[in-house]
């Protein structure tokens, strides 16, 4: 491998850790957010997927949707919510951000709520499957799936949790691309992948994901009307809490198969 575009940003983050990762300073990168992008040009951001609740609306009377990931942890909804174990993909990195953001402490009482609460499912396909079949009144996924769900015609909507002034913002994560240490000379394919254009057919293509750079005007079509705030993330600290947060959530999921 030369070029690597990993979709899981926390292992991109670990590979840097273990020293594997090559200095390419991107000449058409200036333009991206400076925490979607390494200040060492080790690694950038591109063409995010947002944490997102899929509703089941069949389920979900309108004046009851749940506007906030503290949603997943209502007793009220005890048995009805999803989510997937938050040991791997995008929701062990959502993870890692959340004790980076909140401390131990907190983030520990939130998962063990959740784990209380919620049905663990094996991964976010199936938590936005459960929902689209009427199994879960809602759950936590990620955009790529959700939107199929609704491209299938099934009564689920999306909605961005934690929007209102003074909550996190909803969590964004980008592919990102970076350059393995002995690699051939590849480095056309990165500025090429930082491209506009690049970015603008990934939004609008079918698992609808979202531009960082500010110059791409093609937008996702799973964006609402309404303007989201993106969550405020450093994603270096959410991975050098990692190792710590994974033994606290193996001892809270140990169970989960």
């Amino acid at each position: 491998c030369d070029v690597f575009w990993n979709n899981e940003i926390l292992h991109t983050l670990r590979l840097k850790k273990l020293g594997l990762l090559d200095v390419y300073l991107a000449p058409n990168a200036d333009a991206f957010p400076e925490n979607y992008r390494s200040p060492t040009g080790q690694w950038y951001g591109l063409a995010a997927r947002a944490r997102v609740l899929i509703v089941n609306t069949d389920l979900v009377d309108r004046a009851s949707f749940p506007n906030s990931i503290h949603d997943l942890t209502d007793p009220k909804w005890k048995g009805q919510v999803g989510i997937a174990k938050p040991l791997f993909g995008t929701t062990a990195t959502h993870a890692a951000v959340l004790f980076s953001t909140w401390g131990d402490e907190r983030a520990t009482e939130f998962f063990h709520a959740l784990r209380q609460n919620a049905e663990v499912m094996s991964g976010n396909k199936q938590v936005a499957t459960a929902v689209g079949r009427g199994q879960l009144a809602f759950g936590i996924t990620d955009t790529d799936d959700a939107i199929i769900e609704i491209d299938n015609g099934l009564p689920v909507e999306i909605v961005f949790p934690d929007q209102a002034e003074g909550e996190l913002g909803s969590l964004f994560i980008p592919n990102t691309l970076c350059l393995i240490k002995g690699s051939a000379n590849t480095k056309r394919l990165i500025d090429y992948l930082l491209a506009p254009e690049v970015e603008a057919r990934l939004a609008a293509g079918s698992s609808a994901q979202f531009p960082i750079n500010p110059h791409v005007t093609t937008r996702s079509r799973v964006l609402p009307d309404q303007a989201v705030r993106w969550m405020t993330v450093d994603f270096e600290a959410a991975a050098e809490r990692w190792d710590q947060a994974a033994e606290i959530l193996r001892e809270i999921f140990v169970a989960v198969d």
